[in-house]
């Protein structure tokens, strides 16, 4: 045994070793219990990040322990190869997306080997592959067929820059979130997924994933957002179309006193035609984003379209108005505006001189002045001012007015969600073709199955932004699969999220000639998913959804892709900057800067050591390029070695807490483990062999107590692995350690039968987390098993006895010290202690004892 740890030299040997002996590659064993453990697959972009580095050692440790525990364990690896960022990539490289895509890939799969993390590679997926792609074609022509996707014209955010639809997550501030440019609305064909079908199963189903964090449930239920409401008509003074609104406030609608229109709407490209004001108005309002964030940060602004409406329960005419906070894709493209109990409308109320109308008020008689502000309580109110509908409650309101608009005719009661249909159409090239063809005949024809996949072709050359599968006749032009007359393909290519949304399944059943076989529903569901929280209401919802599609199709059993969730906290780092005039802040690697902290940690001082000069901290942030303060995680593998990473990774914090970067604290991990390797180098002579746990021993007290401390602590790893409390599981093991760095075996068998099981037990509980060490020194104790194959540690609960106790002494209830008795002293013995005890005595002294208290095994309180 080498006396130095040389994790540079031991881990590529150990990498070697498993990938010779496929120790992870894995197949289904219908007589053993499977867990599936996977984290969410990474976009290729060229290198992990630390963030990357996290959520993979942590499911990488939990996958390792349930090994462990006898369960029959996957976790597999894929990309998600896709995407508007490998397209940029080309533009600035002249080269293929193809080309970037695999180059990272190959790069980063190198990454994640080195790391040590235990993956079937052989059930490896690359969404960009056709025998990927393929199946999700073929799965879009049966939701075709079934009527769950469709194609209409919809108004969208349009990148004029990227040349492609935004969902209303990538506009930020009302631009794009990679151009940066500014957003504009436009109506273009788009093809959708019906997700609003399954919007009440995936909102009631939320209450069984015991499994998912509160937090992200009710992120989706906001998402989902259902709502309970009356659709109301109101009728044009001047005849026409009536506008149909929605509301959840059908006790409001006395207050209405002016309605607002899309500018896509008829009635405002009508009263366009012959007003140039309201024409130039409806050019104004195609740019910006149209996600309700936007259209809430927005100015609100309007113009009279000369135009009324009339109130179908007041009889009042009521001017209708276009805005630039309404569209045409939410609801009906027209509202009802309450100005006195709707903070928006009384906004627009002020800006434009309105009416303001009270129609509801407190019921406890308190004065409320809706001129100032709008009063919006729904709960223990009094409807006002509302003629028949006077003196009620919500509750009473609602279903009085519901009831009357449904004999009138002129509405019904309707369930509405905030979720919208799934728009799966992207105006880019790298994505999955969508497999439909346009015919002038036969209309929009599905692909059929024996011309799947539609092949996306890779070696393409980029000209400006334009996609090259819609600049390339050869591609376009095809046959109509019905008529045989010429047609062309559909250019747009699937949202990204849809690779995403079914990778999971496919890892169950590599090679299968079916989007799944059979071999799906031994491993799904997923037993615990791990990844951001950020994916809580795009991924994680379309995730759902799919599985739920698939379940309808026959193709899985289970009702939801995963039983667990995990979403792991950000990895933090401090950034530090100079100031310029000139540039603005110049930002300082960490690793050039000297630090000072207080004893809480706060920076007090950072000098630059390239001149000397102090630099300013901004405190913990997340890590990114821009700020120059991110950790390349292949330079601390080069550095300290895959197990330092990954012990600081799992110690800094509990797994779904941010982990705050600290170059000193990994540096402490390395020390750790070279005192770990010394440790077993140190006694290797007794170490190596097995114990027989047949034979007779006799522990003295030292043993006895090493051995009560082994199992004690064990007992609350055990405890802390299940609950995936990695990183107190990782104090218990340095506890144990130092433990055992104080114990010498000599030649006593039965002592170094116990420093042969301690040692056995630490390597065992360490090894999900520092797989490489664990492995090597294992392999020195020749313990005559793979310790990959090995069995987590049981506790002794003969060990956990002990022949005596420590008991807290107080003196009239203040700690004053502490004695060791035997575990069956009566009262009398305890007291003669105490009152030996020299410490504890000085502070009764000649003092009247008036009560002696004991409380066995724990504490004595002597009252005087």
């Amino acid at each position: 045994m080498d006396p130095r740890y040389v994790p540079q030299q031991l881990e590529p040997v150990v990498q070697a070793y498993w990938d010779e002996q496929e120790s992870f590659k894995v197949a289904e064993d219908p007589g053993r219990e499977k867990f599936y453990c996977l984290s969410m697959l990474p976009y290729p972009s060229g290198h992990l990040h630390m963030g990357h580095v996290r959520n993979y050692t942590i499911g990488d440790v939990m996958s390792r322990y349930q090994r462990m525990c006898g369960r029959n364990v996957l976790q597999p690896m894929g990309w998600d190869a896709f995407g508007l960022p490998a397209e940029n990539a080309a533009i600035q490289r002249k080269a293929p997306p193809s080309e970037w895509t695999y180059q990272n890939i190959e790069h980063m799969r190198g990454q994640l080997k080195r790391m040590g993390f235990a993956y079937d590679w052989t059930r490896e997926v690359t969404t960009c592959r056709p025998e990927y792609y393929q199946w999700e074609q073929w799965f879009f022509t049966r939701l075709l067929k079934k009527g769950l996707a469709y194609r209409k014209n919809a108004v969208v955010n349009w990148d004029p820059v990227d040349q492609t639809v935004l969902a209303n997550e990538q506009v930020v501030d009302g631009k794009g979130w990679r151009s940066g440019a500014q957003v504009e609305k436009r109506e273009i064909p788009q093809w959708f997924i019906r997700i609003t079908a399954y919007a009440d199963e995936l909102l009631e189903e939320l209450d069984q994933l015991d499994g998912w964090s509160d937090s992200v449930k009710t992120m989706q239920r906001n998402w989902i957002g259902r709502s309970v409401g009356l659709e109301v008509d109101f009728a044009l003074a001047d005849g026409g179309e009536p506008l149909r609104i929605f509301t959840t406030r059908p006790d409001t609608l006395f207050g209405v006193t002016f309605m607002a229109v899309a500018a896509d709407h008829p009635l405002a490209r009508e009263a366009a035609e012959g007003n140039t004001a309201i024409a130039d108005f409806l050019e104004q309002c195609r740019s910006g984003g149209i996600s309700e964030a936007d259209l809430e940060a927005m100015e609100k602004n309007g113009l009279p379209l000369g135009v009324n409406a009339v109130n179908p329960l007041s009889g009042e005419h009521i001017p209708v108005w276009v805005a630039n906070f309404v569209l045409m894709g939410y609801g009906t493209g027209a509202i009802m505006a309450v100005p006195g109990h709707d903070e928006r409308d009384h906004a627009f109320a002020q800006s434009y001189g309105l009416p303001i109308q009270q129609v509801i008020a407190p019921a406890d008689d308190r004065e409320i002045d809706v001129m100032t502000a709008a009063w919006v309580d729904k709960q223990n109110i009094v409807t006002v001012n509302s003629g028949a509908f006077s003196g009620l409650d919500y509750d009473t309101a609602f279903e009085r007015i519901a009831d009357h608009v449904e004999a009138l005719g002129i509405g019904r009661r309707q369930v509405n969600y905030r979720l919208r249909d799934w728009g799966v159409s992207r105006q880019r090239y790298w994505g999955c073709p969508i497999p439909v063809v346009h015919c002038e005949h036969c209309g929009d024809v599905p692909v059929p199955d024996n011309q799947l996949p539609v092949l996306l072709p890779e070696d393409v050359t980029f000209m400006g932004v334009q996609s090259p599968i819609k600049a390339d006749p050869q591609w376009r032009q095809t046959a109509c699969p019905q008529c045989e007359r010429p047609a062309e393909r559909e250019t747009d290519t699937f949202d990204t999220f849809v690779e995403s949304s079914w990778y999971y399944a496919r890892y169950c059943t590599p090679g299968a000639d079916a989007m799944l076989d059979e071999r799906a529903d031994y491993w799904l569901p997923v037993d615990h998913y791990i990844g951001g929280i950020e994916h809580a209401v795009m991924h994680l919802l379309y995730f759902r959804f799919w599985h739920k599609l698939m379940r309808d199709a026959g193709i899985v059993s289970s009702d939801e892709p995963a039983t667990k969730l995990l979403c792991q906290g950000m990895v933090l780092a401090e950034a530090y900057y100079q100031d310029s005039t000139e540039s603005g802040r110049t930002w300082i690697p960490p690793d050039e800067v000297r630090v000072e902290r207080d004893d809480k940690g706060k920076t007090i001082n950072a000098v630059w050591l390239h001149d000397g000069t102090t630099v300013n901290p901004t405190g913990w942030t997340t890590m990114s390029k821009s700020k120059n303060n991110g950790v390349d995680p292949q330079d601390m593998v080069d550095r300290y070695g895959a197990d330092t990473v990954r012990l600081f990774t799992m110690f800094a914090s509990p797994p779904d807490h941010t982990l705050e970067w600290n170059d000193a604290a990994v540096a402490g991990s390395l020390r750790f483990l070279r005192r770990l390797w010394a440790l077993v180098y140190r006694h290797q002579s007794c170490l190596s062999g097995t114990n027989d746990l047949n034979q007779t021993l006799e522990w003295d007290a030292e043993t006895r107590e090493m051995r009560r401390l082994v199992h004690t602590v064990l007992q609350r790893i055990n405890r802390d692995m299940a609950r995936n409390q990695f990183n107190t599981v990782i104090a218990a093991s340095m506890e144990l350690f130092n433990g055992l760095d104080h114990f010498e075996p000599g030649e006593d068998p039965a002592r170094q039968f116990a420093l042969r099981e301690a040692m056995d037990i630490l390597i065992r509980v360490l090894s999900p987390v520092v797989p490489h060490i664990a492995h090597s020194l294992w392999q020195l104790m020749n313990s005559g098993v793979e310790l990959l194959d090995a069995s987590w540690p049981e506790v002794d609960i003969a060990a956990l006895q002990t022949s005596s106790c420590k008991l807290a002494v107080q003196v009239n209830g203040k700690l004053r010290g502490q004695i060791e008795v035997a575990i069956d002293a009566d009262e009398l013995q305890i007291r003669e202690q105490v009152l030996a005890n020299e410490k504890i005595g000085r502070h009764i002294g000649e003092s009247k004892i008036k009560r002696f208290i004991v409380v066995p095994q724990k504490l004595v309180n002597v009252v005087i």
